[in-house]
């Protein structure tokens, strides 16, 4: 490799931090200031950078940069800040940075841009993005349905993007064995095929039999190219991503986020709500408001606990209620789809059916325990409905999900100050602490994050041929059982702030189900070691045999 290539790679760039030897050696002299930082130097120097910068889109920008130029200095900056970070660099800013890739592209940042006008070129694209790299790990999306912000086309990319970075920070997964692709198949936003600077395919989405050949011939040629690689869907619309996970779950190591992660992280949010109340997971009332691909896939895991715990499907199914924005899911509506139709329910239920086409009527009939968001409905959760659910159960469970934070269905302090300080909360988005009648109510955070970095650490530490719903479940238990239920104001989900030590919980959890069941294709005497030999550290190591 010549020097110019040896700055220009970030998995073996260092910058300032080549040693006077590696300079020599590499052709470097006179390339760089002559004096040699530490990493330590390197990071703190940029911090002070950042630091300037006005906003958190400039802060995520600015990191941006860091991240295409060296990956050691960029994931030790997140690792040392992550609280800081996750919201720059992760939800919400991403947001804002996937509304207006186009305008800011700089630099495609290794993922890979595969166009359905152009099938051919598939496996010639994912070796080239690859560059010999060992990847074992893919996060994929078409964009449909991206965040609560929905149909960005090619410039959803930096979700897949955004994702694989907590991955790295939070379970160690070395940065250099993972892939984000983007199935560019057109798109459906007006906006986006009307703008002249828009880098993806102008044309509305391709479905039917052509999406679905185009999306099995990528897993095939992933599958094919990266032997034992873990494929997480994320971000696939309605119509295609509980489909795509059941046509695959069985098949390969793969994971759909929207569906299992979001489940994942309620079910937590939820068992930890209970370590607190004391209360029976199978005495709740389960409402959730948005009955799209989350919010029907919150509900089938949390539904699959009520059967794990022992009752029977039709038991489970009294305790679940769908509401969408023609109020509450009836099984004669003909647009259900095949993910929402369990959980409808009979109209000759209710004595007056035709008034139940709104959120508060069906609280004000249901009176749930549980109440979950995921609608992307600024301020639905209103004072009237919060107090009506408040008025029935003692301590509410109410999840406002939605993202980023001018889609959530309601703020934290409302939430708090509407019950009188009983409920228990979680959020889409960070909230800050909420303090109410001298309490210190912290805020639990129902992000993916803690839950899906872990997921795939234990799942390739323990090299498991399929991820189930065992897996899942003990991700899920690992979680909720954090929770100090004896403090007055505790979260119902750890702190982001130890992303990194819950990560390896969740880890353990799936790797020993996952030996547990002996799914693992390999053997594993010590499953914690096997953990353990998977984490990468943002360190700086000799390149002698990588160049």
């Amino acid at each position: 490799m010549n020097p110019a290539g040896l700055l220009n790679n970030p998995f073996l760039n260092k910058g300032t931090a080549f040693t006077k030897e590696e300079r020599k050696k590499y052709g470097l002299e006179g390339l760089l200031p002559p004096r040699v930082q530490s990493l330590e130097e390197q990071a703190e120097q940029t911090y002070r950078q950042l630091q300037t910068k006005p906003s958190q889109l400039e802060k995520r920008l600015f990191l941006m940069e860091v991240f295409n130029e060296n990956r050691v200095l960029f994931f030790k900056l997140f690792n040392d800040h992550v609280v800081e970070f996750m919201p720059i660099v992760y939800d919400p800013t991403v947001a804002e940075t996937i509304e207006n890739y186009s305008a800011l592209f700089v630099q495609p940042q290794n993922a890979v841009f595969l166009s359905i006008d152009d099938p051919d070129m598939m496996e010639e694209a994912l070796r080239n993005a690859a560059d010999h790299r060992k990847i074992r790990l893919i996060v994929v999306t078409d964009a449909e349905g991206i965040l609560g912000i929905g149909d960005w086309g090619t410039q959803g990319v930096d979700i897949s993007i955004g994702k694989l970075m907590v991955y790295t920070v939070a379970a160690g997964i070395d940065p250099s064995q993972v892939l984000p692709v983007v199935l560019d198949v057109g798109t459906n936003n007006r906006q986006l095929l009307r703008d002249p600077l828009y880098l993806g395919n102008r044309h509305e989405r391709i479905k039917g039999e052509r999406y679905v050949a185009f999306v099995d011939q990528f897993v095939e040629t992933a599958e094919r190219l990266f032997p034992n690689l873990y494929l997480h869907f994320e971000d696939f619309g309605r119509d295609h991503a509980a489909s795509l996970l059941n046509k695959y779950k069985d098949q390969i190591t793969t994971f759909n986020d929207d569906i299992q992660g979001t489940g994942i992280i309620v079910l937590a949010g939820i068992l930890g709500a209970l370590n607190i109340s004391r209360q029976k997971m199978t005495n709740q009332i389960y409402m959730c408001f948005g009955a799209g691909t989350a919010g029907a896939g919150i509900t089938k895991r949390i539904y699959d606990e009520f059967l794990q715990q022992g009752l029977s499907e039709e038991e489970a199914k009294r305790h679940f209620y769908m509401v969408d924005k023609q109020g509450l899911l009836f099984d004669d509506d003909p647009t259900l789809t095949p993910e929402q139709r369990p959980f409808a329910r009979k109209r000759s239920e209710f004595s007056h059916p035709e008034t139940l086409t709104s959120l508060q009527a069906a609280v004000e009939t249901v009176h749930p325990s549980i109440l979950v968001g995921t609608s992307t409905q600024p301020g639905a959760f209103t004072e009237a409905i919060v107090r009506e659910m408040a008025a029935h159960t003692e301590r509410p469970i109410i999840f406002p999900l939605s993202n980023p934070t001018k889609l959530a269905e309601a703020k934290a302090e409302h939430l708090i100050r509407w019950t009188d300080g009983r409920a228990l909360v979680a959020t889409g988005i960070p909230a800050p602490d909420v303090v109410y009648k001298g309490i210190t109510y912290q805020i639990g955070q129902a992000n993916n994050a803690l839950v899906y970095p872990g997921l795939g650490l234990g799942v390739l530490a323990s090299a498991a041929r399929v991820l189930n719903d065992e897996m899942i479940s003990k991700a899920a238990h690992s979680l909720g059982g954090i929770v100090d239920p004896d403090m007055p104001g505790a979260p119902v989900l750890p702190p982001v702030s130890k992303l990194a030590a819950f990560s390896q919980t969740v880890a353990l959890a799936v790797a020993e189900s996952v030996v547990e069941q002996k799914l693992n294709q390999k053997p594993i005497s010590d499953v914690r070691q096997a953990i353990e030999n998977e984490k990468w550290i943002p360190q700086y190591a000799d390149l002698d045999g990588k160049i």
